[in-house]
């Protein structure tokens, strides 16, 4: 299994609820957020939404295990765990960056989808190599800063 990609971001205060934690709507939000540049970072972007091809979430899943707080940084590691003939799985955890204390693991399935009909399509070659392929150790903050395995995240 190769390295996983990283996507980091940091938690506003208009993503808390009132119990000053992040509300759990949210997290469906990170995991969206992270999924997207794991593909765009990952796959040949002409075939990404916006090019010829589109996916749709069909299972989100997500498995609490800690809060994440107002202006905590948040780490989103993401695999890619199957890619069948028009579906694939991308599996993420999140932890606290400062921390590493564990906040919470995702699994999302999306179905490639062609962008003006919206019909299932197989998952294009290059994107199933690109899933394959997988982060390399890869991360992007949330400016879209890119970085390689073993650089520091600039602040």
């Amino acid at each position: 299994m190769s390295q996983a990609f990283r996507y980091y971001l940091q938690v506003r205060y208009g993503e808390c609820d009132a119990q000053k934690v992040v509300f759990n709507a949210r997290y469906g939000d990170y995991v969206d957020l992270a999924a997207t540049e794991f593909l765009n970072h990952t796959c040949d972007e002409s075939q990404m939404p916006g090019g010829a091809l589109d996916y749709q979430v069909v299972k989100l899943t997500i498995e609490w295990k800690a809060p994440a707080r107002y202006r905590d940084h948040l780490e989103i590691s993401v695999r890619s765990t199957h890619i069948g003939n028009t579906s694939f799985t991308l599996e993420m955890e999140m932890v606290n960056a400062d921390t590493r204390q564990f906040i919470a693991r995702a699994e999302i399935t999306g179905v490639t989808v062609h962008p003006v009909t919206l019909e299932k399509i197989p998952v294009p070659d290059a994107m199933r190599k690109g899933l394959e392929q997988g982060g390399r150790g890869d991360f992007i903050d949330h400016a879209g800063r890119f970085a390689r395995e073993n650089a520091t995240v600039e602040a």
